[in-house]
């Protein structure tokens, strides 16, 4: 793109007031950027009033240090892109949202928000360890079926979902609320650096934008946008995560939700969409069947067959929370041996540990 193609764009979208739907509405009327600015105050008043038609007659004062930031981080890595809605590599599926933003920036593959199959998996930034597990699983088993995984790398199931998707060497879509050039949480760093390598990293935010709050729920809009269907792992009732399924549902996409224990408040969430029509589902295969991503004769090559340890334990322990005593007491196990036996399950990932010194069953064995 040309620098003064890039700084029209940009301009565009530092002009005070001018929002996305009146970005469209002058790109509706004059063209490009450049044809909006090339317009008398009395043309562009026909379209967004005088307000705006005022402000745009004025450059931002903010306008050439953001483009000279731009334009540099550009020519730093051939893995930087910009991508307008004029762009031919613009993902077509964000077009179609009612608000889609009017330029993207991008940090790896720009063919990964082209992949053919793609899902959104969103969850709690708090999982239980099942949770945890669950988002790990699924990610790694639709990665290894082929899908590319999207997700807003937050704590929790965002980076786990990540994380699965990274060891099926399937590529992951990672959208965040702040600018490309910076990481939050700051404990994903490297994990956004191997997505960035193996899929791509995508915002709407200028460069050095901080996590700033407001703009975390905003972004889910595009999580949504660039999925078939989202999966909602676990979530509270008040969560990001159900915001981003009803965007999903308003677009038209799927929503599915894993069903949990009835004492998690983290499950409360996901059984709200379930009885508000979201399909509930026990395994990546449902997904996959669902979204006509695999053949039913396929289910086979994806299923997870993991062994585990001390079956009788964890046929004990149920899939709920549950405290010791109430092991020892379902099993008859002393002390030494129940603690010796739940640290070997620990160590495999088979049992996690909550708050309250409760345990929970981990992944499907």
């Amino acid at each position: 793109m040309r620098r003064a193609e890039l700084a029209a764009w940009l301009r565009l979208l530092l002009t005070p007031g001018v929002g996305n739907q009146s970005a469209r509405q002058l790109l509706g009327a004059f063209g490009l950027p450049e044809a909006v600015f090339a317009q008398t105050q009395a043309a562009l008043q026909t379209v967004v009033g005088p307000r705006l038609a005022t402000a745009l007659q004025s450059e931002p004062e903010d306008l050439a240090p953001q483009v000279e930031r731009l334009d540099t981080w550009l020519a730093q890595d051939p893995q930087h892109h910009v991508l307008t809605l004029a762009d031919p590599l613009f993902p077509p599926d964000l077009l179609q949202m009612a608000d889609p933003p009017l330029l993207i920036y991008v940090v790896g593959d720009v063919q990964a928000l082209h992949h053919p199959r793609r899902l959104a998996i969103v969850g709690s930034r708090n999982p239980t360890p099942q949770g945890q597990a669950n988002a790990r699983q699924f990610a790694r088993a639709l990665g290894e079926a082929g899908v590319c995984v999207v997700s807003g790398l937050a704590l929790g199931v965002d980076g786990a979902a990540h994380e699965g998707a990274l060891e099926a060497s399937a590529p992951t879509v990672a959208v965040v609320g702040t600018g490309v050039d910076r990481v939050y949480p700051k404990r994903h760093l490297e994990l956004a650096h191997r997505i960035g390598r193996q899929g791509a990293i995508v915002s709407e935010y200028p460069l050095g934008t901080p996590p700033l709050a407001q703009n975390f729920p905003n972004r889910n809009r595009l999580i949504a946008g660039l999925s078939q269907g989202t999966l909602v792992v676990e979530a509270a009732l008040q969560s990001g995560s159900l915001i981003t399924a009803r965007l999903a549902a308003e677009q038209g996409r799927e929503v599915f939700a894993i069903p949990g224990s009835i004492h998690a408040p983290q499950s409360r969430g996901c059984h709200a969409l379930i009885r508000q029509g979201a399909k509930l589902v026990e395994s990546a295969q449902d997904i996959l069947e669902d979204l006509h991503m695999v053949d039913r004769a396929e289910r086979a090559a994806v299923e997870d067959t993991d062994p585990t340890l001390h079956t009788s334990l964890l046929d004990a322990m149920g899939f709920d929370p549950v405290g010791l005593d109430a092991l020892q007491a379902r099993t008859g196990l002393d002390t030494a041996t129940l603690q010796a036996q739940l640290l070997d399950l620990e160590l495999a990932g088979s049992v996690g540990r909550l708050p309250g010194g409760l345990l929970q069953r981990v992944g499907q064995g």
